[in-house]
Parts: structure tokens; C-alpha cells; sequence
């Protein structure tokens, strides 16, 4: 491709509200164009990095077995409907009504209709297992649209659906779709982890989640370096403690803190570790006779996980009690809540596997400007009504598999596959007959990649100072010719022009820089673009028989710097570092 020819829009400022490194070199790449929130363009040059995303995901898919169709984008809502899921799927489903007012969605997703394309078109065990999947559109309603293209509310996304007649075979299909995502985001040149999961609104059992690990990321994920243990610390287990509770060693005792309503506040003022401290969160549930309050305890160096949480049996409603319910109870603000005295008829207790190991730690007095010192279970307070992890994970705790210890990171997620089980063909009835002639309900997987996403992931992952840095799989182009004077100088541009239709014939993707510009402009538009290779034809090298070759990242084991080859050699030495 000549530069003249293609569309190059690269400015050296990003708007001022990209506030992530792919936004802001999206936009100064000239990748992507914003619409309106959460709505972009992909321009000429975006759009070639998203397909070269794409044709991986394709082959990939094809590779496993899955088989290639495409739904529609507007679905019916007597289809979600079937599920329930039209009214609970929440506000990120955009609702559209046709000419007869008539309820239609903008697919978020495509359960139902894959669904309903199965009970229609499979009667039999023998036509099972199958996997469909498609490369479409996808429009969720974000409350927040941000970071362009990471969280954007319209999204390029592969979902694929396999359909089983038995837990066994969605099993086996489900090991191949994971590897399958593995060779994926290998291919693509990315650093990334799969990770257990929760199966949020999606629904079903089995939840693995693939990161591409980044700073900026999201998501918070646990894993241990000496094993293939990972996990969103969403699910990450927090083991509990292997060392019984000591024994009373100190009194109880009130301890004045009269501006400390914090744990870290309170442990500076008694000169404690943080871990000596028990912190008390109150909380509300619904029961048979309404809300009741419950006191949830944690170690003052913990935090709350509320997916945990609401996986007790009892907790799926739960909300955290305001203020004017938590002083109705406790007769106390917030800051100063504890365990202590609590009426347990009224209060449920539920401690966190650390704090019912714990002995001599110090909490909330319930009472302004005061907490309790030296508290023992069974001794002060009686013990707790359920035991159970209700935290996130920390660095250094002990890994769930006893390979090793934890340690937390970022990550973006760009792929989720899912073992669904019979939940949708169950609520849609989707059957088949089996052997016996018996009406089963079909075995269910889904599999999802965020296909532009991954664009924006590999940036966050692959940048300079200068711009991007794309992995050669992804790049728009793999080689750029930079022809110093092309319009003036005969010499370049017939250099330029052999070499260019040499490498063209060779197979290589390349754009030849044609472009009346200064070389400072075309060297920095190189970058920020991020083609991986680079070569300079100008009349100062050519009259010596040379031009200069410089990599956007130097290999392993090598300098980076720019180097002369002989033009005779150009065609061969390049293609061989293209590797074709």
C-alpha cells in the first residue's frame, strides 16, 4: 500500500479526556475516530490491526471444530423473555421498539437466539456435539463508557455456543475451546493468564476468564508464581489459617480513640500491626419477616468480597446498612462498631475464616470515641453464627493448590468460556432424543473473545515513549518503506518502487511512505503507528549501494540500532526477518 494512497491521520496530541495509554494512542494513531460516548470509527488503519485480530480468532475457531454462522444483532424480546432474562439483565440492554411497537434488544449477547436456533434445528443425539460461532457487533448500554475502545458500548466480539448431549462431552469441548484461547492470545503476541472465574449474569457452573495483564487493568487477579494456580480474586480462595486459636493472654480493656474511626488509624495510635485489628461491617438481608441486620467480620487489613458473600446461603441480597440503620442498631456511628455485646437474636454474626482464629485483637467498642482491647471469642463474646471466606485474597497469602503463595496483579479481560450446563435449553426447551428415544434437555457451552478489546489490551501492553509497538501478528503493516524525496529524487523512487514490488511479491504487507513530507514526520508517524520494521531509502545511502534498516524493538539479543544493508541484498535480508 502507497501512503499517497491510504488514509494517515496522526496527531501529536490525544483529546484531553483519553485518560488510558491505548486511548490516547488510538486516537493520535488516527486507529479510531469517536462518534459520540462510547462509539467510534475504526479508520483504514485501525480497521486492518482489528482483522488481523479477526483472521487469528477465525482460524482458531476453526481449528477447534467450531463451525461459522452469524445472527442477528436485533433480537426479539419473547426470546429473553423465555429465560427471564429481559427483565433482570439490567440497564446495559439497550430496548428498541419496531413500527408496531413491537420489543426488540440490540444483542448484548446471543444465548437466547443461538438457543433457539438449537431447539429448531437439532432433534437427535446424533447431530451433537456441535459449535457455532460468530464474529459480530455487540451493544451494551455502559453506565460509563470510557478508555475508548476497552469499554466501549459498541464492540467487535467472537461468541461461539456448543451444544452436548452429555456433561462429559461439553467437558471435553470446553478443554478444547480453552486451548484453543490459549493459542489465540499466544499467537497474538500477549502476555496473559487464565483465570477462575464467577459466572456472573452469564450464568452456568465451570468460568475460566483470560487476562491480558497490564497496570491499567480492571480486574484484579490472584496467582501463584510456582504453579498454574490463577483466579479473579472474585473466587480466589482465601485458605484458612493451619494454626489453631491461642489461648486468652491478655484482659478486655477500653482503649480511648477518640478521632480513630479506622483500623490503620487505630493500630498507629496502640502501636499494633494492622493485623491485630478486627473491623465489624454491617449489612442488611432480606428475610421470611424483611430486612434483618447482619455483622460481618474481617481482619482490619482485609476487604469485603461480595461475591463470597453472596454465595451463602441467605446472602444473595444483600446490601451494606446506611447510616441511620447502622445507629437504630448499635446506637453508635459508624467507626467505632465491634462484636462485643451485640444481641445475637436480633444480629447475625458472620466471621471471616482469619478473624475466628484470632485471639487478643481489638475492636470497635460500640460506643463514640472508644474501642475494645485484648477480645477473645468465647471469653468476651460468644462465638460467631457462621464461619466462612468472605475475603479478597491478598499477596502472600497461601495458594489454594499448597504450590506456594499468592501474588495479585492487573489484568484486562479479553476472553470468558463458560459451561453452561442445561440452564438456557432448559428454560427454552431445547431437547433432543437420545439413544432410548428419551426427550433430554442439551448440555450448553459459551465461549466469548472481545476482539477489539484485544486491540487496546496488546497497546497497553506493547508501547513507548513514541508510540506503539505492535506484535507482528496484529501490526497494520508488517514493513514500512520511508522514501526520503520520493517526488524529487529519480533515483530514490525508483529504488523505492523495485524494493517495494519486490517485498509486495514476496507476500509481505508493506507500505511504501511516498509521501511529500519532512523525514522527521515520516520517522514519527512510523513509530507512533508502530509497523515493526522500518527501512530508509534516501540519495545518501543510495550512492553508496545502502539503506538503513531499523526494527520498531530490538529482537532478543540484539541492539536495536540502525544498520546498512546493500540495496542488492534488501528483498532477501528482509524477508528474512519477516519470515517468509
Amino acid at each position: 500500500m502507497r501512503a499517497t494512497r491510504f488514509f494517515i491521520s496522526t496527531t501529536k496530541e490525544a483529546p484531553s479526556e483519553a485518560e488510558l495509554v491505548s486511548h490516547k494512542l488510538m486516537l493520535r494513531a488516527g486507529l479510531i475516530k469517536r462518534l459520540g460516548s462510547g462509539l467510534y470509527t475504526w479508520m483504514p488503519l485501525g480497521l486492518r490491526v482489528l482483522r488481523r485480530v479477526e483472521a487469528v480468532v477465525r482460524e482458531e475457531m476453526n481449528r477447534a471444530g467450531a463451525i461459522e454462522l452469524l445472527m442477528p444483532a436485533v433480537q426479539p424480546a419473547e426470546l429473553w423473555e423465555e429465560t427471564g432474562r429481559w427483565a433482570v439483565f439490567g440497564p446495559q440492554m439497550l430496548k428498541i421498539k419496531d413500527r408496531h411497537q413491537r420489543d426488540f434488544c440490540f444483542g448484548p449477547t446471543h444465548e437466547e437466539v443461538i438457543t433457539d436456533v438449537a431447539r429448531r434445528e437439532i432433534k437427535s443425539y446424533r447431530q451433537l456435539p456441535v459449535n457455532f460461532y460468530q464474529i459480530q457487533m455487540k451493544f451494551r448500554d455502559e453506565i460509563r463508557p470510557r478508555f475508548g475502545v476497552m469499554r466501549a458500548r459498541e464492540f467487535l466480539m467472537k461468541d461461539a455456543y456448543s451444544f452436548h448431549a452429555s456433561k462429559a462431552s461439553l467437558a471435553e469441548t470446553y478443554q478444547i475451546m480453552y486451548d484453543a484461547y490459549t493459542r489465540v492470545f499466544s499467537r497474538l503476541g500477549l502476555t496473559f493468564r487464565a483465570v477462575a472465574a464467577d459466572t456472573g449474569a452469564i450464568g452456568g457452573s465451570a468460568s475460566h476468564e483470560f487476562h491480558v495483564l497490564a497496570d491499567s487493568g480492571e480486574d484484579l487477579i490472584a496467582y501463584c508464581p510456582d504453579s498454574d494456580y490463577a483466579a479473579n480474586v472474585e473466587l480466589a480462595e482465601a485458605v484458612a489459617p493451619a494454626t489453631q486459636r491461642t489461648a486468652p493472654q491478655e484482659t478486655l480493656r477500653e482503649v480511648e480513640t477518640p478521632k480513630q474511626t479506622t483500623c490503620e488509624d487505630v493500630a498507629a495510635l496502640l502501636d499494633i500491626p494492622l493485623t491485630r485489628t478486627v473491623k465489624l461491617i454491617a449489612g442488611m438481608v432480606k428475610g421470611s419477616a424483611g430486612e434483618q441486620m447482619v455483622a460481618l467480620l474481617l481482619r482490619g487489613d482485609h476487604m469485603l468480597n461480595e461475591v463470597k458473600l453472596g454465595k451463602l446461603e441467605g446472602f444473595s441480597d444483600f446490601r451494606l446498612a446506611n447510616e441511620a440503620e447502622i445507629r437504630a442498631v448499635f446506637n453508635c456511628s459508624p467507626g467505632f462498631l465491634g462484636p462485643v455485646g451485640l444481641d445475637l437474636a436480633k444480629i447475625r454474626v458472620i466471621a471471616d475464616h482469619t478473624v475466628a482464629a484470632m485471639s487478643d485483637f481489638v475492636c470497635g467498642a460500640n460506643k463514640p470515641k472508644y474501642h475494645l482491647a485484648g477480645v477473645n471469642f468465647g471469653r468476651d463474646l460468644q462465638e460467631p453464627d457462621v464461619v466462612a471466606d468472605i475475603r479478597n485474597v491478598a499477596s502472600g497469602d497461601p495458594s489454594p493448590d499448597g504450590q506456594g503463595t499468592l501474588q495479585l496483579c492487573r489484568g484486562i479481560e479479553v476472553g470468558h468460556v463458560f459451561q453452561l450446563g442445561s440452564t438456557y435449553s432448559q428454560a427454552m426447551n431445547a431437547t433432543y432424543l437420545d439413544e432410548a428415544g428419551k426427550s433430554q434437555a442439551m448440555e450448553m457451552g459459551c465461549y466469548g473473545i472481545g476482539v477489539s478489546r484485544i486491540v487496546a489490551s496488546a497497546i497497553e501492553q506493547h508501547h513507548d515513549e513514541k508510540g506503539i509497538i505492535w506484535p507482528a501478528t496484529m501490526a497494520p503493516f508488517w514493513l514500512v518503506i520511508v522514501a526520503i524525496g520520493y517526488g524529487k529524487s529519480e533515483m530514490v523512487r525508483q529504488a523505492a518502487d523495485t524494493l517495494y514490488a519486490e517485498l509486495i511479491a514476496a507476500g509481505h504487507d508493506v507500505l511504501l511512505d511516498d509521501r511529500d513530507e519532512r523525514p522527521g514526520v515520516m520517522f514519527a508517524d512510523a513509530e507512533l503507528i508502530g509497523i515493526p520494521h522500518r527501512v530508509t531509502v534516501g540519495e545518501r545511502g543510495l550512492k553508496d549501494g545502502v539503506i538503513e534498516y531499523q526494527p520498531r524493538r530490538a529482537a532478543p539479543g540484539q541492539s536495536g540500532e540502525a544498520q546498512k544493508i546493500t540495496l542488492a541484498d534488501a528483498t532477501e535480508f528482509l524477508t528474512g526477518l519477516l519470515g517468509h
